[in-house]
């Protein structure tokens, strides 16, 4: 399994990779306005983001209409030592500094405990996703850790190009699936995802898999 992953990874990061900046550039205004249009993200209280690196999708426009709403945002930072995540509130794209892995993180002081987050929203960056919410990541499990320790009103959501979407992933017993997989082309809606609220947007479609 483990080689299987690392296959996965090397072939989806070198497609991520040579996207043009411009096509890349489209593309992540198509995700994240179809999430900006979903009542996912219009009903949630708490909005959880990260810094894209590689080419992967962007969110800089999802953290502005966020701030602009007056929700509460925050973005993860690397717990030296831990292998771990905070997530830390952040009130202006200014705060964000380069941390661990040359990656942009927050420089607040306000940390929010995972099992804390209210009606919440947390966008998810990977390297391959499969419509039933399977997640490939970057490797290191930080956010399988941080998934882990959500509560129920937390929806998970993978951003990603839909090259990222395939039939089936292999999977670890300590791997996270999503509740939503959102790419240029249409929401991936896995299981019971729905907690917050059905799309109120097609835009494209809306899948639900079960």
């Amino acid at each position: 399994m483990a080689d299987d992953k690392k296959y996965l990874r090397k072939i989806l990061k070198e497609s991520r990779t040579a996207l043009s900046k411009v096509r890349a550039d489209a593309l992540s205004a198509l995700v994240e306005q179809r999430l900006l249009g979903s009542s996912y993200y219009l009903e949630a209280g708490d909005v959880v983001l990260y810094a894209p690196a590689d080419n992967e999708i962007h969110t800089s426009r999802i953290l502005g209409d966020t701030l602009r709403s007056g929700r509460r945002v925050m973005m993860p930072k690397v717990v030296p030592d831990s292998h771990e995540l905070s997530l830390v509130v952040i009130n202006d794209p200014a705060e964000l500094r380069p941390g661990a892995y040359g990656l942009l993180e927050p420089t607040g002081a306000e940390i929010v405990l995972p099992a804390r987050l209210r009606r919440a929203l947390i966008c998810v960056p990977g390297v391959a996703f499969s419509p039933i919410g399977q997640r490939l990541g970057r490797g290191g499990g930080f956010y399988d850790r941080l998934l882990a320790a959500v509560g129920p009103q937390t929806v998970t959501a993978g951003l990603a190009y839909e090259f990222q979407v395939l039939d089936r992933l292999p999977e670890s017993p300590h791997d996270r699936r999503l509740d939503l997989i959102v790419t240029e082309s249409a929401v991936h809606v896995a299981g019971d995802a729905p907690r917050l609220a059905a799309s109120r947007t097609d835009q494209g479609g809306v899948f639900r898999c079960r």
